[in-house]
């Protein structure tokens, strides 16, 4: 069993002044090392003075490396939203960031709200030239999209280079459907995977489920993070049952874990993270959106608890 020890919330936005005038939201937390420092990117939330929903911005927080004390918040953006009517033009949810080849890559989750269906996603890409401080996209479009059996809401990407090749995971969605005749549609999505040889374009396995559903046919897998440990490639994610999950602790997110030696073929194994919800707390109705990392020869998981981030993340360190 994997054993992992919690360090408790390490950030909480609501005390800090963000950028674009985010009040609350410190959503899928994507950390980029530095030598005495990690940077560590949220996704945060303003109100759109037009028609009072929100928009998604990316902000960071730089903290030292022992991940308890704070050095700087991002005053500034980070990067845009997208132009009007591009996939990205209400929210980026996250930025996920790499270093490679003396590049530092960000890969954009766009959100852009649709009318008979709150919104739709897709995938994009930015680079920053100022060591994270800043993002430039490559083009207004998207590198990842919907397809022929992947519909709708492409997002969440996760991307590795390993053996030459740029790997992504992300999301694909099944579709939308009423789940309660009262409530508006809530949408149905499986982890998929694409390889490229540039990290530009990309090859997917269109409509495959990597991941096995544990709750049934509508469960719903976000945010894969992959990590290799001692050979192993072993994935965390976040899963819920598709409906009565923002307040229902026992149907919503909460941390899955699965493992695989060669990067195709993945076998599912949530017993094997001793990492639930918490008894009381910021962590204990939800446990979602992880993020896992090596630091200094320890390996981190970043993550969101109780309403999807609204207060913040936490950490956990992997008992070696």
């Amino acid at each position: 069993m994997m054993k992992w020890e919690k360090l408790g919330q390490i950030f909480d936005p609501t005390g800090h002044q963000l950028p674009n005038d985010c009040q609350s939201f410190a959503q899928a937390p994507q950390v980029l090392l530095f030598d005495t420092f990690a940077r560590i990117f949220f996704s945060t939330r303003s109100l759109d003075a037009s028609n009072g929903k929100y928009l998604s911005h990316i902000a960071y927080v730089d903290m030292a490396l022992n991940f308890k004390d704070i050095l700087a918040v991002s005053a500034h953006e980070v990067i845009s939203l997208g132009k009007p009517g591009c996939f990205d033009e209400h929210g980026i949810f996250p930025l996920n960031v790499m270093r490679h080849a003396g590049q530092i890559y960000g890969y954009i989750g766009g959100v852009n709200r649709r009318s008979s269906v709150p919104v739709d996603s897709a995938i994009g890409i930015a680079l920053s030239q100022d060591e994270g401080r800043t993002f430039q996209r490559l083009g207004d479009g998207p590198v990842l999209s919907a397809s022929l059996h992947e519909p709708c809401l492409i997002a969440d990407p996760f991307v590795q280079v390993y053996g030459g090749h740029f790997h992504m995971w992300y999301i694909f969605g099944k579709g939308w459907q009423h789940f309660d005749a009262q409530a508006e549609h809530d949408r149905v999505y499986k982890i998929g995977h694409a390889v490229s040889a540039n990290g530009i374009d990309w090859k997917k396995n269109d409509g495959q489920e990597i991941i096995a559903s544990r709750l049934g046919p509508d469960e719903c897998q976000a945010l894969p993070t992959v990590i290799e440990i001692a050979g192993t490639y072993h994935m965390f994610f976040c899963y819920r049952e598709a409906s009565d999950f923002r307040h229902n602790r026992e149907r919503s997110y909460r941390i899955g874990h699965a493992s695989s030696r060669d990067l195709q073929n993945w076998q599912r194994d949530d017993n094997e993270l001793s990492l639930g919800l918490s008894d009381a707390g910021w962590d204990s109705g939800m446990a979602c959106y992880p993020h896992v990392f090596a630091c200094q020869g320890q390996i981190y998981m970043l993550y969101n608890g109780n309403e999807f981030g609204r207060h913040g993340f936490g950490l956990a360190r992997l008992l070696m």
